[in-house]
C-alpha cells in the first residue's frame, strides 16, 4: 500500500528559525529520486536549493511557493512505494501516532517510519549533527534498483499544482503560469516581478528580459505616489492604500536579517569611527601593472583588493583589532585568525559573506578569493557557512561614488572599514601641488574594547600601505 513521508523544513544552518519558499522544482504526479532538488528556499542569508531525502512520487506540496515557513514544518509529501496496493475504498494511510502536527496539517495520516529506518528522522538531524549543522549537502547515495515504472494515475485530490513547477511550462492540474526561461524567472525574483501579471512579447507567449525590466519600472512600489484613478500598475507583493499613495511590503529574509542585525549591533556597541585622507595614487599605478600581469590575467584586480591587502597587513601588526566582546562572560575574545568580511549589496539586500582565514592568502589568492566572493553573493548563492564566524569587515563604498560613511559594525566584530572613491585632486606633493589620487578611509570600531590609540593606528596602517604599497613588504 502507499507509504507517505513528510519532508519538514531543515534547518539551513546558523540556528535559523523561518526561510521563504522560492520555487517549486516539481510538482505533484512527478517522480522524484533521493538527493534530486525539489524546492530552493531564501534564508535571511542565502538561496538554498533542498534536496529530497527519499525515491517515490509526490503526492502533495503542503506549502505555496511565497510563504515563509518556519524550521521543522512538513513542506511536501512523498509516497515511497507508490506501487504498492492500493488501500481500501474509505481507508486512510496512518498509525497509531496519528499526522505530524509542525504548522500545517496533514489532510490524511501517514505511518512514519523509526529512527532505525533509513530516510528516517533521527537520520537526517544526524546527518546535519556530524557536519556543517545543515542538512542540504545530501542524503547520500541513490539505491540503483530503486527505479519504477511511471505512475499511470494521478487522482483529482492529489493534483495541486505547483507554482513554478516547471520553467517553460504551465502548472499542472490548475491555472496555467506564465512561460519563461530561467533566467528570466531569477531576473523576476531579484526584482519582485510577478511574472504572472507580465504581459508576454516573446514568440509563443514567452515572458522576455526586456518584458521583466518594463514590468518592475512600471510596478515599483518604492516609485512616487499615484492620487486616486491613476494606473497603479505596482508590483505583487505588497498592499496599495486606498488611495495609491503607499505601497506596504513585507520585510523578509535578508532585509529582515540585516535590519535586526543593525539595530542590535548599534544599540549594544559604542561605536567610535576615525577617518583618514590618503594619496593612493601609487596604489593605483601596482593595480594597473597587476591587470597587465599574465599571472593576474584570471581575475579582477581593483584597488579594494590592496585595501583589502592593507586591512590584513595592519590586523597582523595589531591583532587586538581582530577581536569580540562576549556580553554574556564579560570576555574579549581575540581571534587568531581572519576571516575577512566583504559587504556585498545584491537585490536581495546587503550581505557579508567572509573569506575564510584570509590572513594566509598571498595577494593573487586574495583577489580569486575576493572574486569568488562576490560574484556569489550577487547570485544569491552565498551558503551560511560563509557569512559565519566573520572577524572583521570592509566595506567598499567607493563604489558608489561615495567619498566616506560611519558603517556599523557587523555583530560580533570590533572594526570594519569604509573605503571611498578614487578621486583625482590637487594634492601638496614633494612641496609641489600636483594631480593626485586621493581617497578617503573611515574605520568603525567597538570601543568597549578598542581604544581612540588603537583604532587610530590601525586606520595609519592601512593608510601607509594604500600611500605606498611598498610598505606591506617590509611588513610582510
Amino acid at each position: 500500500m502507499p507509504t507517505y513521508q513528510q519532508f519538514p523544513l531543515p534547518d539551513a544552518g546558523e540556528g535559523l528559525t523561518e526561510a521563504d519558499i522560492v520555487t517549486w522544482h516539481v510538482a505533484v504526479g512527478d517522480r522524484v529520486e533521493v538527493n534530486q532538488t525539489i524546492v530552493e528556499i531564501e534564508t535571511a542569508k542565502s538561496l538554498v536549493e533542498l534536496p529530497c531525502p527519499w525515491a517515490g512520487v509526490v503526492s502533495r506540496l503542503l506549502v505555496a511557493a511565497g510563504a515563509t515557513v518556519e524550521v521543522g514544518t512538513p513542506i511536501i509529501e512523498v509516497d515511497v512505494d507508490p506501487d504498492g496496493a492500493s488501500p481500501a475504498p474509505g481507508a486512510a494511510p496512518g498509525d497509531a501516532t496519528g499526522p505530524v502536527d509542525h504548522g500545517v496539517r496533514a489532510r490524511h495520516p501517514r505511518p512514519s517510519r523509526s529512527s532505525t529506518e533509513p530516510g528516517g528522522a533521527d537520520e537526517i538531524e544526524a546527518a546535519g549533527a556530524s557536519g556543517s549543522g545543515a542538512v542540504l549537502v545530501g542524503y547520500g547515495v541513490a539505491d540503483a534498483g530503486s527505479a519504477r515504472r511511471p505512475r499511470a494515475t494521478t487522482s483529482a485530490a492529489e493534483a495541486e499544482p505547483a507554482r513554478d513547477a516547471s520553467p517553460t511550462a504551465p502548472a499542472r492540474g490548475g491555472t496555467p503560469h506564465a512561460l519563461a526561461k530561467p533566467p528570466v524567472r531569477k531576473l523576476a525574483r531579484d526584482l519582485g516581478v510577478d511574472l504572472d501579471a507580465v504581459t508576454p512579447t516573446g514568440p509563443g507567449g514567452i515572458v522576455t528580459r526586456e518584458d521583466v525590466l518594463a514590468q518592475s519600472v512600471r510596478g515599483d512600489g518604492r516609485a512616487l505616489a499615484t492620487y486616486p484613478g491613476d494606473d497603479r500598475p505596482w508590483a505583487a507583493g505588497g498592499t496599495v492604500s486606498p488611495d495609491g499613495r503607499q505601497t506596504r511590503v513585507p520585510v523578509k529574509s535578508v532585509r529582515k536579517r540585516t535590519a535586526e542585525a543593525m539595530v542590535s549591533s548599534a544599540f549594544s556597541a559604542p561605536h567610535v569611527t576615525v577617518f583618514h585622507t590618503v594619496d593612493v595614487t601609487r596604489t593605483m599605478k601596482l593595480v594597473e601593472r597587476l591587470r597587465a600581469d599574465r599571472e593576474f590575467a584570471d581575475v579582477r584586480v581593483t584597488p579594494l583588493l590592496i585595501a583589502a591587502k592593507a586591512l590584513l597587513l595592519a590586523v597582523d601588526r595589531r591583532p587586538e583589532i581582530n577581536a569580540s566582546w562576549d556580553e554574556a562572560t564579560q570576555e574579549i575574545v581575540y581571534k587568531h585568525y581572519v576571516n575577512l568580511g566583504i559587504a556585498a549589496a545584491t537585490p536581495r539586500g546587503l550581505v557579508v559573506p567572509n573569506i575564510k582565514d584570509a590572513h594566509r592568502l598571498d595577494l593573487l589568492s586574495l583577489a580569486r578569493g575576493l572574486g569568488e566572493l562576490t560574484a556569489t553573493a550577487r547570485a544569491g548563492r552565498t551558503s551560511p557557512a560563509d557569512m559565519s564566524d566573520g572577524t572583521i569587515t570592509v566595506t567598499n563604498v567607493g563604489v558608489f561614488g561615495i567619498d566616506t560613511g560611519t558603517p556599523i559594525l557587523n555583530p560580533g566584530e570590533a572594526a570594519i572599514l569604509a573605503f571611498g572613491a578614487v578621486r583625482q585632486q590637487p594634492w601638496v606633493h614633494k612641496g609641489k601641488i600636483k594631480v593626485r589620487h586621493v581617497t578617503q578611509l573611515a574605520l568603525s570600531f567597538d570601543h568597549r574594547l578598542v581604544d581612540g590609540e588603537l583604532g587610530s593606528r590601525v586606520l595609519a596602517d592601512i593608510a601607509a600601505v594604500l600611500a605606498d604599497p611598498a610598505q606591506g613588504l617590509v611588513w610582510g
